[in-house]
């Protein structure tokens, strides 16, 4: 049993400790973790946002070093 409960601890950081505890204590239940939950999607969905605006920034670059092309110039 001991060995689980370290397990546990070793996957939590100390932020995700601190809220495992306030929910094993005050039940997941309450308006509080009905706002974290909310918060946890909000940030899940902001961090999603920027991994979108990059792949677009990334796909847009390649598309632009598609398009250049060399030019024959006549030197006299």
């Amino acid at each position: 049993m001991e060995k689980d409960k370290d397990k546990g601890e070793q996957l939590l950081c100390p932020v995700g400790r601190f809220f495992a505890d306030l929910e094993s204590r005050f039940g997941g239940k309450s308006e509080f973790f009905k706002h974290m939950n909310s918060s946890r999607m909000e940030f899940l969905k902001g961090i999603r946002s920027l991994v979108d605006e990059r792949i677009e920034s990334l796909e847009k670059k390649g598309a632009e070093k598609k398009e250049r092309k060399s030019a024959k110039i006549k030197v006299e």
